[in-house]
């Protein structure tokens, strides 16, 4: 009679658990008119996956080294990437704001070289959705803003079977509307899309 309750005990914790998992397609793309927040080793190709349309990307200027747009093409068509290179992040957010809140390019890219305060993240927020604009911030790892709608680690992972495989682990760490999750993705260069990797095919 015990090992029947815990048998039913067992699968309804399960089935619990199963119902409250994050589908990576309600959440990635990224929803618009909100900014998010990147981190970790391969952000800035989630980053590229993340913009599938025209999108402007920020990098300071002072910064030694800059983003190639033929270094993205596995991932966007380097015609459809705008580089703004302004002296430091004040001016960078500045940029940021007024892009995201204009509208015209559907997704803002911004690289972040210190904590932004909730002042500023709060702004970014409002401009992201007076323009109904994808906003995506590349943070250095635990450097993260309060008004974020969601953050993600972007980790790559070893594929044995595909030396040049594009493998990701892919964690969403913090995210208002929901749960947090984590999925082994690989991107598909020939859709230009993201597919979950299941367990068995890990």
């Amino acid at each position: 009679m015990q090992r029947q309750i815990r048998k039913l005990l067992k699968v309804y914790v399960l089935r619990m658990f199963s119902s409250m998992r994050v589908d990576l397609r309600n959440i990635f793309p990224l929803r618009p008119a909100r900014v998010h927040e990147v981190c970790g080793p391969t952000a800035i190709s989630f980053a590229a996956m993340a913009a599938s349309g025209p999108c402007l990307w920020i990098r300071e200027g002072w910064l030694g080294d800059t983003i190639t747009p033929q270094g993205l093409l596995r991932y966007l068509d380097p015609t459809q990437l705008l580089l703004a290179r302004p002296k430091d992040q004040i001016d960078a957010l500045a940029v940021a704001e007024e892009a995201l809140k204009d509208g015209v390019l559907p997704y803002v890219i911004l690289e972040i070289t210190r904590p932004l305060d909730l002042r500023e993240g709060r702004r970014l927020q409002l401009a992201a959705k007076a323009g109904g604009t994808t906003g995506l911030c590349i943070i250095p790892e635990g450097m993260g803003s309060n008004a974020t709608h969601t953050r993600w680690r972007a980790t790559p992972s070893f594929d044995a079977a595909e030396e040049d495989s594009t493998l990701m682990r892919w964690e969403i760490i913090k995210n208002k509307s929901g749960t947090n999750g984590a999925w082994n993705v690989r991107w598909d260069q020939k859709a230009r899309r993201v597919h979950v990797v299941s367990a068995v095919a890990e």
